[in-house]
């Protein structure tokens, strides 16, 4: 497995923990850690590399 394919592994991991962890959550509570999970994934989605030919 090369270096991107374990890094994709692991965070694939990491948000299913996060996912587990939120369910488990009262449903108020659900609500505001799916919100603040949104906002980091856009922010990891605007970081991320630009397509050129997009």
């Amino acid at each position: 497995m090369s270096m991107d394919a374990a890094d994709g592994e692991a965070r694939r991991e990491d948000l299913l923990s996060t996912l587990e962890v939120i369910e488990d959550q009262p449903l108020a509570e659900r609500a505001a850690a799916y919100a603040l999970l949104h906002d980091e994934l856009a922010k990891r989605l605007e970081s991320g590399p630009r397509d050129a030919n997009a």
